[in-house]
């Protein structure tokens, strides 16, 4: 067998001790609040104008085709958690079914994506503690030390301390920070109930016509821009992803069979009902195309209503909720570092855990990292990469799923997809649509990527993997 086809047995993924082995300390309301706190953030905040300047009011609909594409890839990341509870997510499911090879694009690809994810949100964090201080607060950092270079400053750091901050409290220990994820949630989720209550009570049905003003295919614009249903959902999509960092955790839950999937399918499912009833409130109590004007949509519909407490406090909910996000998707990275590191494709003496069950080595890396590209460089062009990097995930767990189901039938599968064969190739197909809707240059950017990724591969882990100094002669 090559080094490019050979797999990692099942088996193997699920048996891990010592030094290299996560403790189990998380239980479903753990994941749940995981993939919530992942995936309600920094879209339901912004996306819900930009989509409706897109779609008009058709942006619910685009909510619902983007949450379907996402529940196909979640029931399939569901069947391939529970039936391979270990760190790593789709890496770890790519390893033991398509090899290793494109394991390893798929773990650089997702490492690419957590890391960025990390820094860009840190980025967004920044504006909104910024602000918050100087109108909440009256405080006003000096200039130069709220922006990159590329802005004139010297560095961004509200950015680089929360990424730190985030950092410190997972290596405190995973049900600790759990925990604490677990309140910002909470809070999260209460401060978008008073939205709806207070912006309910001016629903003008009238701002619903006509509903679907640029057609449901996405066509150009007058000004060049994709517009349409369908545009809107290719960018809304990306306001879901986050469910896939649940899939990390699989090896310190408790309950793996139970939990993963209540965490997978909950999260999505109390994401999507969230995002719809969000943006059909907003919708009604203003019109979408002065909803679409202001990054800031649902404080502006507030303020418009003359709430400006209540406005205060959506600002208040972004600087609480940017940090869960953060600390979401850095868990995320850290456990994807880690499982490849375990495996050899990266220095082994990574993967070690401390008394407190964290991955201590990685966990540093990439905060100091997500710190580093968040005070020094602009993310706008760059993010975009993070979604190349998702997509390839999601088609990656998809395969998995479909593959195993006519290679291993027989397996004790804990949660099994419903009409695996439509819902994987639901989400394969999906994926692929929306990856051929990123811009051009972002794609380069990816191939390129990847391209650094499989020549780390070859001069490392082809030769160092745990399955290379087993079979010498593979």
């Amino acid at each position: 067998m090559s080094f490019a086809t050979r797999r990692k047995p099942l088996a193997a993924s699920q048996s891990h001790e010592g030094a290299h082995a996560l403790k189990r300390t998380l239980s479903w309301p753990h994941l749940v609040a995981l993939g919530v706190g992942a995936i309600v953030g920094t879209g339901i905040l912004t996306l819900t104008g930009v989509g409706a300047g897109l779609a008009g009011p058709g942006v619910i609909l685009s909510f619902v085709i983007a949450g379907a594409i996402c529940a196909c890839a979640a029931l399939a990341y569901a069947e391939m958690a529970t039936l391979m509870p270990a760190a790593g997510s789709a890496y770890t499911y790519s390893y033991g079914v398509l090899g290793e090879l494109l394991a390893w694009i798929v773990g650089w690809s997702l490492i690419l994506e957590y890391t960025v994810v990390c820094s860009a949100v840190s980025v967004g964090w920044s504006a909104y503690a910024v602000g918050f201080l100087q109108n909440q607060l009256g405080v006003a950092l000096p200039d130069a030390l709220v922006a990159g270079p590329h802005a004139g400053g010297i560095v961004n750091l509200p950015a680089v301390f929360i990424a730190l901050a985030v950092t410190g409290l997972l290596l405190a220990g995973t049900r600790e920070s759990a925990n604490v994820n677990f309140l910002l949630v909470v809070l999260k989720l209460l401060a978008l109930a008073v939205f709806v209550a207070v912006a309910g009570m001016a629903f003008n049905a009238d701002n619903f016509q006509p509903f679907m003003p640029y057609g449901f295919a996405a066509t150009e614009g007058a000004d060049g821009t994709r517009v349409g249903v369908m545009a809107a959902a290719a960018i809304i999509f990306f306001a879901f992803y986050g469910f896939d960092a649940i899939s990390t955790a699989a090896e310190e839950t408790k309950n793996p069979g139970r939990d993963l999937t209540i965490g997978i399918v909950g999260s999505m499912l109390i994401c999507t009902a969230i995002y719809m009833v969000v943006a059909a409130t907003a919708l009604g109590a203003m019109p979408a195309a002065e909803l679409a004007k202001s990054e800031e949509p649902l404080a502006l519909v507030l303020r418009a209503l003359g709430q400006p407490l209540a406005a205060g406090m959506m600002a208040a909910t972004a600087f609480v909720a940017l940090p869960t996000v953060i600390m979401a998707f850095m868990f995320g990275q850290s456990r994807i570092f880690f499982a490849m590191a375990r495996d050899g494709l990266l220095p082994t003496g990574l993967a070690k855990v401390s008394d407190r069950g964290v991955p201590v080595f990685v966990t540093i890396f990439t905060g100091l990292v997500a710190a580093a590209i968040a005070g020094a460089f602009p993310l706008g062009e760059i993010a975009a990469l993070a979604n190349a990097g998702t997509l390839a995930a999601f088609v990656a767990t998809a395969a998995c799923m479909m593959i195993l189901r006519v290679r291993a039938p027989e397996l004790k599968r804990p949660f099994r997809t419903p009409l695996w064969w439509l819902v994987g190739a639901a989400a394969i197909l999906g994926c692929i649509w929306l990856f051929t809707s990123l811009p051009l240059g972002t794609m380069v950017r990816f191939l390129i990527w990847n391209v650094i990724g499989v020549l780390v591969y070859l001069a490392y882990g082809r030769t160092k993997s745990r399955l290379a100094l087993s079979s010498p002669a593979a």
